[in-house]
């Protein structure tokens, strides 16, 4: 969280802080401030795009005014740039572009590339592409079907998915559909390893043609090393994900609670959005390749030897 308090009287001054126990101080100037009481808004605006709203506020408490959950809580940024404009009867106060980066967001959204798969469980097939390289973000959930709003125990005729947002700069398309081939047997009917059910059929999912013709040469390619058996594995157009219930999501990385506290034991929409949280998520499994798991095995034993401070990155 970010609280904001008034300072001493003599030092004219508004100090920013992180509620951690690590704390950085930030000093903004008070005439910054002026006549506002820096009520803090989430902000995306357009007029003021990637910085933080006050609008004015009556009856404000001097000493708490305003709070808002940052991306990665476990970071802690040195602004010293600040950009100050008004606009519309609001302050805003532009960071420069690190502070971003910081956040765990340094890929710029705008690069990032979504592709769904259903291999099984999901908890399985999420741990399974969180460690590759270029993967960001992944989300266990549920797609394939016509039923809206679907739930873990009312799924309807979904399957158990996967969402992953990639850079394709660091990873392709075909690179995903390699590992997903590898990571389950399309030959099996009705079912993934122990689990039977029509919710752990195969499918890939495609946005366009481009993906539906790769996807095509892949399944055949896969077909022709079964040899006798027949690959199952559907093709389909992707339509809504839905994204399945808090509980399951990072659901291997939520069974080691060492792990949990040494990133920070993030609140439940931090840890589904941390691209840290996602690769922990394959280690725990132990589906990342062997030198991304021999890396960080040697970065936590290094960080717990260290004495336990946070773990803010792989």
């Amino acid at each position: 969280m970010i609280l904001f308090r008034s300072a001493k009287r003599q030092s004219r001054v508004l100090e920013i802080r992180t509620a951690i126990k690590t704390t950085e101080w930030w000093r903004v100037p008070r005439w910054a401030i002026g006549k506002y009481t820096a009520h803090l808004l989430k902000t995306t605006t357009e007029t003021c795009p990637h910085g933080l709203v006050f609008k004015q506020r009556q009856n404000a408490t001097p000493r708490r005014v305003g709070e808002m959950a940052v991306p990665e809580r476990n970071h802690h940024y040195i602004v010293s740039v600040f950009i100050v404009l008004l606009v519309d009867n609001a302050l805003c106060i532009r960071f420069p572009d690190r502070v971003a980066e910081a956040s765990g967001d340094a890929t710029g959204q705008q690069r990032l590339q979504v592709s769904v798969f259903a291999l099984g469980s999901f908890w399985r097939s999420e741990a399974v592409f969180g460690c590759l390289p270029g993967v960001i973000r992944t989300t266990a959930g549920y797609a394939g079907g016509s039923k809206s709003n679907p739930e873990y125990r009312s799924l309807g005729d979904h399957a158990e998915s996967v969402k992953i947002e990639y850079d394709p700069q660091l990873i392709s398309f075909r690179e995903l559909l390699d590992v997903f081939w590898s990571s389950h047997d399309p030959r099996q009917v009705f079912g993934q390893g122990p689990d039977v059910g029509n919710q752990y059929r195969s499918i890939i999912f495609v946005n366009g043609t481009e993906e539906s013709r790769l996807a095509a040469i892949s399944k055949e390619q896969e077909q022709t090393r079964s040899r006798v058996s027949i690959v199952t594995t559907q093709i389909l157009q992707l339509g809504t994900f839905y994204p399945a219930e808090p509980e399951h999501q990072k659901f291997e990385l939520k069974q080691n609670t060492i792990l949990l506290q040494l990133i920070g034991n993030l609140p439940e929409e931090e840890l589904e959005r941390s691209s840290l949280a996602t690769k922990l998520n394959g280690y725990v499994a132990e589906l990342c390749p062997p030198n991304i798991q021999k890396h960080i095995d040697g970065k936590i034993n290094d960080i717990i030897r260290k004495g336990w401070p946070i773990l803010r990155e792989l």
